[in-house]
């Protein structure tokens, strides 16, 4: 049984890990099949970004993806669950190229949390670590970091095309 695991793409050998390091705070790591360069405009080019972020299991429909990252920067994402529509937006407080990219996610009455997203790169992969610091460990409870394995799945697939092809060349 285990045999065909193996046998699998490589991008599914990688693992996403999901570590609470505090009431507030939630650590999620992967490694991914790209170099920094490609990782970091997947998260920071718009017409990129919508092409991977959302969990294609939780049935949700991206109907709009702004950012504009640079520091002071804002983004906003618009999506619809069946008949509602719900928005995440915040701003980029740091912008480090193909390095670090921290910003606020500020459309909770739960207060602000900041998301860390650094980019490491080792030998054409990329390490990446999301640190989220809650206000709350209320926030932290009602988070969709449970997401992230799904969709960090989706980013690797979709960085193996794009480093194939010559949108981001």
């Amino acid at each position: 049984m285990n045999e065909k695991r193996e046998s699998e793409p490589t991008l599914m050998n990688n693992r996403t890990g999901v570590e609470r390091k505090s009431d507030c705070e939630l650590v999620v790591t992967r490694t991914l099949n790209a170099p920094a360069r490609l990782v970091f405009e997947a998260w920071t080019k718009a017409e990129l970004f919508r092409r991977w972020w959302v969990p294609k299991s939780y049935g949700l429909t991206l109907l709009s993806c702004e950012m504009d990252v640079r520091v002071g920067g804002q983004y906003r994402l618009a999506f619809r669950h069946q008949d509602s529509t719900m928005e995440f937006f915040g701003t980029y407080l740091e912008v480090t190229p193909h390095s670090r990219l921290v910003w606020t996610n500020d459309e909770g009455e739960i207060g602000q949390t900041v998301t860390t997203v650094t980019f490491e790169e080792s030998d054409g992969k990329t390490l990446l670590v999301v640190h989220d610091l809650y206000p709350s460990k209320e926030a932290v409870d009602s988070g969709a970091t449970g997401a992230m394995p799904e969709t960090l799945d989706q980013l690797d697939e979709f960085l193996a095309s794009l480093a194939s092809s010559s949108v981001t060349k």
